[in-house]
């Protein structure tokens, strides 16, 4: 499978080298036998590879240059929002006064940080139309578990335990189902209309004594407004459930729409999508909860609160769900987002909806003559092809996604929302130019014409990359856990 003879960090191992200088020890040395439990420490040496300096700055060098990432290239994963992260949201979290921080410091000791989270809260709440914001949870999904776990409180609080059902559209991200199990929910699915929006009518029959909330996404997951958004409040709120917004898709409506006028109770947020912390590899993440003023009770503390003058944690709520993470969330995350808040302003904040939003729609228009287009309207954020004409052709969505390897671009997202078959969900997001987006719409326009003209070509993509086409499957079940000498 390997295209180009680049050995593995092992292979370059030379007995005898050493890629690091310390200094001399000026302290005893400690024998870890002593210290530890016997059977904790290793029979014998770690197989570890013996390089210089030299090889291993090279090694890793070479491999960044065949990964793939934000400011390397086009980046249109749908519903992921992997735009371009300002440096000076890097450097402003690299300050000493920030990065040089303890979490078990006392609050006296660290009142400009703990300002800025507030500070950062109030930008939340005004955004969101919410009355308190939490900024504890550490990623969007764990965020959505917070807010379930509000709700299910609230309700048990008002001794409404029939709330067992949590109500999920069709179209929704699959972690609203997830994490509604995860919180103890039965899950039940609503349906999308043939214009891809919530069915009404299915909502109304779903709806009922039993309904703990309504978790919905909009616009939701394949690009497209909740128009009917203020019936749909009416509906839960009249049955007795509360409204939850994912925020995934909050890019599509930043500072021109807000959750909580919309009838939302609670919403969680993305810092590392919507407001530019870096995403992707397992993290890290931001998933702060807003909450209308009757679930604030129920926050996740300590509470961050302003006291005078003073900023301090709150621990006396009794109604608590309790403390979701430890030191009070991802706070780097939090001095980024805090910083691009601050840059963008109101009217930038408007301006990247503006964006995005155009973007969108000038990529859809000028590819739905060569894909399938399931919702012919305007989009927001994203928006979904479908790939079933070049699947009667022999080529899969799959094999479009392998081929734009090949012109240096990550693919978009596949397979997903899972209504729309061999489904294509791009997002462009606001921070790529006319041309980068003019430059990935002629290879998809030139893989469609391959679909017709020489499909092979596709079917076997890619054929430019160090490694060729893989077998994901495999690679799930069973992958390499380690290296082994031979």
């Amino acid at each position: 499978m390997h295209k180009e003879d680049q050995p593995l960090i092992f292979e370059l191992s030379t007995e005898g080298r050493i890629g690091y200088s310390l200094p001399e020890m000026d302290i005893p040395e400690i024998d870890l036998g002593e210290l530890l439990p016997e059977g904790y420490l290793r029979e014998e040496e770690p197989e570890l590879p013996e390089v210089s300096e030299l090889d291993i700055m090279r090694h890793y060098t070479a491999l960044s240059k065949r990964n793939h990432g934000v400011d390397s290239g086009f980046y249109p994963l749908g519903s992921c929002t992997m735009k371009y992260n300002p440096k000076i949201n890097e450097n402003v979290a690299r300050f000493n006064g920030f990065a040089h921080l303890h979490p078990l410091q006392d609050e006296s000791s660290v009142q400009g940080a703990l300002e800025l989270m507030y500070d950062l809260q109030e930008h939340l709440i005004e955004i969101t139309g919410m009355d308190e914001v939490t900024l504890q949870p550490a990623a969007g999904a764990h965020g959505e578990w917070t807010g379930l776990m509000m709700i299910r409180s609230y309700h048990e609080a008002n001794g409404d335990t029939k709330r067992t059902k949590v109500v999920v559209p069709d179209s929704a991200h699959g972690t609203n189902p997830a994490s509604a199990t995860v919180a103890g929910f039965e899950t039940v699915t609503v349906k999308s209309d043939e214009n891809g929006l919530v069915d009404l009518e299915d909502l109304r029959r779903v709806v009922g004594e039993d309904t703990a909330a309504l978790m919905l996404t909009n616009p939701n997951t394949l690009g497209l407004f909740e128009e009917n958004i203020l019936e749909m409040a009416e509906i839960v709120h009249g049955a007795g459930g509360k409204l939850y917004y994912d925020g995934a898709n909050l890019n599509a409506v930043l500072s021109k729409a807000r959750p909580g006028d919309m009838g939302f109770d609670v919403v969680h947020l993305n810092l590392h999508k919507t407001f530019t912390g870096p995403h992707g590899g397992g993290g890290p993440g931001s998933g702060p909860v807003g909450v209308k003023a009757d679930l604030i009770p129920f926050l996740p503390k300590p509470v961050l609160v302003k006291n005078g003058d003073q900023y301090e944690f709150d621990y006396d709520r009794p109604q608590s769900i309790g403390r979701v993470k430890p030191y009070y969330g991802n706070f780097g995350i939090n001095v980024r987002a805090y910083t691009y808040i601050r840059t963008m302003g109101p009217d930038g904040l408007k301006a990247v909806t503006e964006n995005a939003v155009l973007n969108a729609n000038y990529m859809m228009r000028r590819l739905a003559p060569f894909f399938d287009l399931p919702f012919d309207r305007h989009c927001k954020h994203e928006f979904v092809l479908s790939g079933k004409r070049q699947k009667k052709l022999g080529v899969r969505t799959l094999d479009i996604a392998k081929r734009l390897l090949d012109f240096g671009y990550h693919p978009p997202t596949i397979y997903f929302p899972l209504n729309v078959e061999e489904c294509i969900m791009i997002e462009p997001t606001e921070t790529e130019s006319k041309e980068t987006l003019d430059a990935f719409v002629d290879a998809m326009i030139q893989i469609a014409k391959e679909a017709e003209e020489n499909p092979e070509i596709v079917q076997e993509a890619p054929h430019t990359t160090v490694i060729g086409r893989l077998d994901e499957t495999m690679a799930a079940r069973k992958p390499v856990l380690r290296y082994q000498k031979q």
